[in-house]
């Protein structure tokens, strides 16, 4: 993979995998690593607003909207089919390291979260996944995390991506 390094957070939905990537994105950064994310959505979505400059070009054809900012940009771009994260990621810029929530059948290495109670049984790929996360969660071949040591679970991402 060229580019910075990525790892998939997966898990069914509502087990809590926004809300763990949110403390370890801030874990990394804390650590002076520049993080990217890729969110995957399995449907349409729509993050313009109906009126605005942008969603007007695009609503008159534009296939590419980008919109610029002293301090950010934003673009929205249709493809003609889906991404891959390693796809994605030239878009993010100068980035350490990219976060990705989803992406269950992808390549990347996979941190599994599980809702309360742990999870039944994997939901993205067995042989990629590198470590369980959940208050409750038990793999036997696996580590093993709390929803709460995300210290611990940035240490094994820096050691297993070679990040140090």
């Amino acid at each position: 993979m060229s580019g910075p390094p990525g790892i998939c957070i997966v898990g069914t939905s509502n087990a809590g995998k926004t809300t763990f990537l949110e403390k370890l994105i801030a874990e990394f950064e804390r650590r002076g690593y520049r993080v990217g994310t890729i969110k995957h959505h399995h449907g349409d979505f729509e993050i313009d607003k109906p009126g605005k400059d942008t969603w007007r070009h695009a609503r008159a054809g534009a296939r590419a909207v980008c919109i610029s900012a002293p301090r950010k940009i934003a673009l929205i771009r249709q493809v003609d089919e889906e991404l891959s994260p390693e796809q994605i990621v030239p878009l993010l810029g100068p980035v350490d390291i990219v976060l990705a929530e989803g992406y269950k059948k992808a390549d990347w290495p996979q941190i599994e979260v599980c809702p309360p109670g742990g999870c039944t049984a994997p939901v993205g790929r067995k042989d990629r996944l590198i470590a369980v996360v959940g208050d409750g969660a038990h793999h036997a071949e696996l580590p093993c995390f709390g929803s709460d040591e995300v210290g611990a679970v940035a240490d094994l991402i820096v050691n297993f991506l070679g990040l140090d």
